[in-house]
């Protein structure tokens, strides 16, 4: 089985071998990402939220982060269920492993949850690289000299 690289082939990864699982409890799962939904998957009467980690994640952060909004859904509805698909970027579902948070067990979880704030910058590829060829060829202050304008 070829190991999965990218972010973004884990979380499809995970969403399938979820959704599938949820077909052999006999719930008809969709999938929402792309539907403005507050989770990954509807099963109803199951709305799921997946967080797919490529390796075992061994409680190695101590948290997981919920948008407001999943929060917001999970704190009114007691039908929505955090599952961490764990130990897919080796690629065999047959070793991924689910730990699922629903219930009292969310509840008492959120109760402690801590809001943040924080700006995600974009960096695009050709500003990644011409920073880069930058950081190798001149010192940090020619570089931010060179970025506004200014001379020595």
């Amino acid at each position: 089985m070829a190991q999965l690289t990218t972010n973004k082939t884990i979380e499809n990864a995970a969403i399938a071998w979820v959704m599938d699982l949820e077909r052999q409890a006999g719930r008809e799962p969709q999938d929402t990402r792309y539907r403005g939904a507050p989770a990954d998957i509807e099963s109803p009467p199951r709305l799921i939220e997946i967080k797919a980690v490529g390796k075992d994640s061994g409680r190695s952060d101590g948290f997981l982060w919920l948008e407001t909004r999943q929060v917001d859904e999970a704190r009114g509805n007691p039908n929505f269920y955090l599952y961490v698909v764990e130990n897919v970027r080796q690629g065999d579902a047959s070793k991924f492993r689910l730990i699922v948070f629903g219930g009292d067990q969310l509840q008492r979880l959120l109760a402690k949850a801590k809001e943040k704030h924080y700006y995600e910058v974009p960096i695009p590829v050709a500003e990644y690289d011409l920073a880069r060829t930058n950081a190798e060829s001149a010192s940090v202050e020619e570089r931010l000299a060179a970025r506004v304008g200014l001379e020595d």
